[in-house]
């Protein structure tokens, strides 16, 4: 999964007209092509360096996480293209160099796993390298398409412009991860190479469709007012309530997607499972999340408080992880897979309430201060989970000689943490809240983070 920042830009002297079924559609393929690169690295590539490899989790994670370790540069990124058009382009000419970088990027990792594997040190250099350009390929594509997403379309619709590109790359996700592990069975280096390949020409293609004539060319440099990270972080600390409610969702985030570096290692050395098998797995954990989603924007939202859901959706979240780790001790695959399925249903649940009541804390005024804010929150958090995973793996395994004790230890840690968190929720008046509950649309939109 990947964090993306949601930055909220606006032209008051000028009425736009609104954003076309078409359009929406060109910028959802341009969510797509950066989410299936990141189904080839964290859902596959992942396992591979640290199951069949034997490489430490902790460098992996050290070199999966350099996006979110280069996502401040989003800000000035934005800043830049609202100012330094090409060509006549503000966004265009930026998604364009980002996307080329995230797929070179993505094409070198395998050969930087393998030779993490044989050459150390030259490994760490190519590996850099690779991860890197994909890293910073990911955040310049990202803040310039979902800039050009709040370019395009008008206050009033702009949720639901977000939520149909989100809709797509989880869908995009859930297929991606199917075709790729079928597509790696059998397994072997070769094949690796590949599809990795692949990845990369159909994530062109969708590019070349998503890019023509997706943006108008301006006469002039307009420019154009935008929220920085340090901005949105400084609304929310200026805020008590917030500033607690700011600290429970990275505690909250931490616990719930540190994990996800070693699933794919973790199903692989417990139960055996094929490259594909454990490909799979990202499928199983997004549609999961996306029924909650539907479920929650449909249903449970009628009749249930937000904070009630964000209690519900952390309780199942914890349970799912209990089962995960269980799973290891017993040796039952079945229960293993049936923690994902549930861990993934209550993030779904989760995160949409816990975005629901962030949109309470503020004006309409501030949304994308804090939109902003809830960006910082999932960088920081993702980065810094999938990192402590990954650690506390390799330290458990050397200290005990048991790399199953490693992966169980983590998943065990990480649902105590979720539950420590919800100390800090219920610190958060919620009688000071506005009573407005957010559309599906809405919650789409705020989850286009996870």
């Amino acid at each position: 999964m990947s964090a993306i920042n949601f930055s909220v830009s606006s032209n008051n002297k000028k009425k736009r007209s609104g954003i076309t079924l078409w359009k929406n559609f060109q910028l959802g393929l341009l969510h797509v092509a950066i989410a299936i690169t990141s189904v080839a690295i964290n859902g596959v590539l992942n396992r591979i360096m640290i199951n069949d490899l034997g490489i430490l989790s902790t460098i992996v994670a050290i070199l999966v996480v350099l996006p979110y370790l280069l996502s401040p540069t989003q800000v000035w990124i934005g800043q830049y293209s609202d100012t330094h058009p090409i060509f006549g382009y503000r966004r265009s000419p930026y998604i364009v160099l980002g996307m080329i970088f995230c797929f070179v990027g993505m094409v070198l990792t395998p050969n930087a796993a393998l030779l993490l594997a044989s050459n150390f040190w030259m490994g760490i250099a190519v590996g850099l390298v690779a991860f890197g350009l994909w890293g910073m390929g990911f955040n310049l594509a990202v803040v310039s398409y979902l800039s050009l997403a709040s370019d395009l379309s008008e206050e009033d619709n702009r949720s639901q412009t977000i939520a149909m590109m989100w809709f797509m790359m989880i869908v995009s996700i859930i297929v991606s991860a199917i075709l790729i592990g079928r597509a790696l069975e059998p397994y072997s280096e070769a094949q690796l190479f590949r599809v990795f390949y692949m990845v990369a020409i159909v994530g062109m293609g969708m590019v070349v469709v998503g890019i023509v004539g997706l943006e108008k060319r301006y006469d002039n440099r307009e420019t154009q007012s935008r929220h920085s990270q340090a901005t949105a972080v400084k609304a929310v600390l200026d805020n008590p309530q917030a500033r607690i409610f700011f600290i429970y969702l990275i505690m909250m985030l931490v616990a719930i997607l540190g994990q996800d570096i070693l699933l794919e290692p973790y199903g692989a050395f417990t139960f055996e499972m094929s490259v594909q098998e454990t490909t799979q797995l990202t499928a199983l954990w997004g549609s999961a999340t996306l029924v909650a989603l539907v479920i929650y924007g449909f249903v449970l939202n009628r009749f249930m408080s937000k904070r009630t859901g964000a209690l519900l959706g952390a309780i199942i979240a914890t349970v799912g992880l209990i089962f995960i780790g269980m799973s290891g001790l017993t040796v039952d695959e079945n229960l293993f897979n049936i923690g994902i399925a549930v861990l993934g249903f209550g993030t779904g649940i989760a995160t949409s309430t816990n975005l629901g009541l962030m949109l309470d804390m503020t004006t309409a005024e501030q949304v994308g201060l804090f939109i902003g804010a809830w960006g910082v929150a999932d960088a920081l958090a993702r980065g810094l989970g999938m990192l402590l995973s990954g650690i506390v793996r390799d330290v458990i395994t050397f200290a005990f000689g048991n790399p199953t004790l490693g992966y169980v230890s983590v998943f065990f840690i990480q649902a105590v943490f979720l539950v420590a968190s919800l100390s800090l929720l219920f610190k958060i008046d919620v009688s000071q809240f506005q009573e407005k509950q957010p559309t599906l649309t809405e919650l789409a939109a705020l989850n286009a983070d996870v």
